[in-house]
């Protein structure tokens, strides 16, 4: 069983940056990630994810602004936030799965089994 913690969450004022961290239990070479966001009263939705071959993907109203990342000799995602600004206001989860060999939506929350508890991201303006 894959256990995923975040850290790094906090508030910061519209313009600032954040970068949170999820740390895995185990081995993160054949997991594609992703970081995921629910602000409330609204569905949970699809913030970047990376594939274990690191090719990335971005929602449309972040691109440009966040950068997902991975290290995984240190079994870590990273999702560095700039220009942050209160829309992006949620809580903040980040997601794993076993790479497969068929396509896939990294931005779908139905393709990802694993999943952290969250980290609260809390933007004023």
């Amino acid at each position: 069983q894959v256990q995923l913690v975040e850290s790094g969450g906090g508030s910061v004022q519209a313009g600032g940056s954040l970068r949170l961290s999820c740390v895995a239990s185990g081995d993160t070479v054949n997991y594609d990630m992703g970081w995921f966001r629910q602000a409330p009263g609204k569905e949970r939705e699809g913030v970047a994810g990376i594939a274990s071959s690191g090719i990335t993907r971005y929602a449309d109203s972040v691109h440009g602004r966040f950068t997902i990342s991975r290290d995984n000799a240190k079994n870590t995602l990273y999702l560095q936030m700039n220009n942050l600004k209160p829309e992006d206001t949620a809580m903040y989860s980040c997601a794993s799965r076993v790479h497969g060999s068929m396509p896939y939506d990294a931005l779908a929350l139905r393709n990802y089994p694993y999943w952290g508890q969250g980290t609260q991201v809390t933007v004023s303006s």
